[in-house]
């Protein structure tokens, strides 16, 4: 289970927002978008052009880098590399064209590790290691600490802050879009923040698809039924925190998406049984961690998430049955997950991205944005953020 360290009060915000902010001036359109994709994995540029030219991004808009094949970057190529060429690439675009999203093509690394240990902090790792003392639990925080993990992230995660100069690597930092923290003095201001997605999965059949169907679905709308796994009976009180949060946050959910499709609720601790889910096109739920169970028989353009802990720690490695992974694999157009434990709170907000989605004013990607609480910290948005599979109501 999670290890809920950090609990997050968030307030809702009862707002009707057209997300057409001043500043910056949204809503997405396509030549705003820069596409980076990684020249060392075969078929990775010939995917990038192929989705540019499927949306209307213009050629200038893309980024072609060479990085590691690894899933996980190390903080020197993540510095030195990508970010430095992606702020290059946007300053060249300046003032004529303003870059207000990235979408990452299969290819580029999904994890940025920490800071290497500098020698004396290597040493005392050795030491702690080799001389195991009583309280092994303070021993474990204190190499935690040495090894800077609480600073390794999610790629798109830290890029979505390339705009923002330094800010402290530890931990997370808010987002200002999240309409959570409306209200709030917080570090960031909007205009310093990128909306950050990425087309990726096992194979480039799997993200070729994830194009089609989202271009196919949208002259239609997303059919079929929405599914939604609480654990527990809806809590009406306010206030909660934590996993009573998140829960209740799945039944709003619930209740915002009915507008738009017939809904399944399951209240009980266990999940949907395997294969009781036929029509799937939208779904939130949790708890099985790094163990997908075959539900669902997915609508072509389905979305959705599970909430569990480093369920997009790899998208590529078949043999692992992660949820990002398997859902994918199994017929997703997009989905949501952590590259590492996020705790509870860094997860998007369930209430806040599906009734922004079905809502139909804004895409995939805005309707991310403004649910998820934090930044430079471990959730990826695999998908079109142009997607918009609901017309306006």
């Amino acid at each position: 289970m999670y290890k809920c360290k950090y609990i997050l009060p968030v307030k809702i915000l009862l707002v009707t927002i057209i997300f057409c902010f001043a500043t910056p001036g949204f809503c997405l359109e396509p030549a705003e978008i820069l596409v980076v994709a990684n020249r060392k994995m075969e078929g990775s540029v010939d995917l990038a052009y192929y989705y540019m030219d499927q949306r209307s991004i213009p050629r200038s808009n893309f980024l072609e880098l060479s990085l590691t094949l690894s899933e996980t970057m190390t903080r020197e190529e993540y510095d030195h590399t990508l970010k430095k060429d992606v702020l290059d690439i946007i300053d060249s675009l300046r003032p004529r064209n303003r870059i207000a999203a990235i979408v990452l093509i299969y290819g580029v690394p999904l994890k940025v590790a920490p800071p290497t240990p500098n020698g004396d902090d290597l040493e005392r790792i050795r030491q702690l290691s080799i001389n195991k003392g009583a309280n092994k639990q303070e021993q474990a925080k204190e190499i935690d600490k040495l090894r800077h993990t609480n600073m390794r992230a999610a790629v798109d995660s830290e890029l979505a802050l390339i705009l923002a100069g330094d800010y402290e690597l530890e931990g997370w930092v808010k987002n200002p879009y999240f309409l959570g923290f409306q209200g709030e003095s917080l570090s960031l201001k909007k205009d310093q923040v990128l909306l950050v997605g990425r087309l990726d999965g096992p194979d480039t059949a799997t993200v070729y698809r994830i194009i089609n169907d989202s271009l196919l679905v949208e002259k239609s709308g997303l059919q079929g039924k929405a599914y939604f796994d609480a654990r527990w009976p809806m809590d009406k009180r306010t206030n909660l925190s934590g996993y009573k949060l998140y829960d209740q946050s799945i039944h709003k959910a619930a209740e915002a998406v009915r507008k738009r499709m017939q809904v399944i609720v399951d209240e009980q601790d266990g999940l949907f049984a395997e294969k009781s889910c036929p029509e799937a096109a939208l779904y939130c739920g949790w708890y099985s961690l790094a163990s997908y169970v075959d539900s669902f028989a997915w609508q072509k353009g389905a979305i959705g998430y599970h909430i569990a802990s480093a369920e997009c720690a790899s998208l590529k490695d078949k043999k692992r049955p992660l949820w990002c992974l398997k859902m994918l694999e199994k017929g997703v157009a997009a989905t949501v997950g952590p590259v590492y434990e996020p705790y509870i709170q860094g997860f998007p907000l369930p209430e806040l991205f599906f009734s922004h989605l079905v809502e139909g004013y804004m895409s995939l990607g805005e309707s991310y944005l403004v649910s998820l609480p934090f930044l430079s910290w471990q959730t990826v948005l695999i998908g079109d953020p142009l997607y918009q599979p609901f017309a306006p109501k």
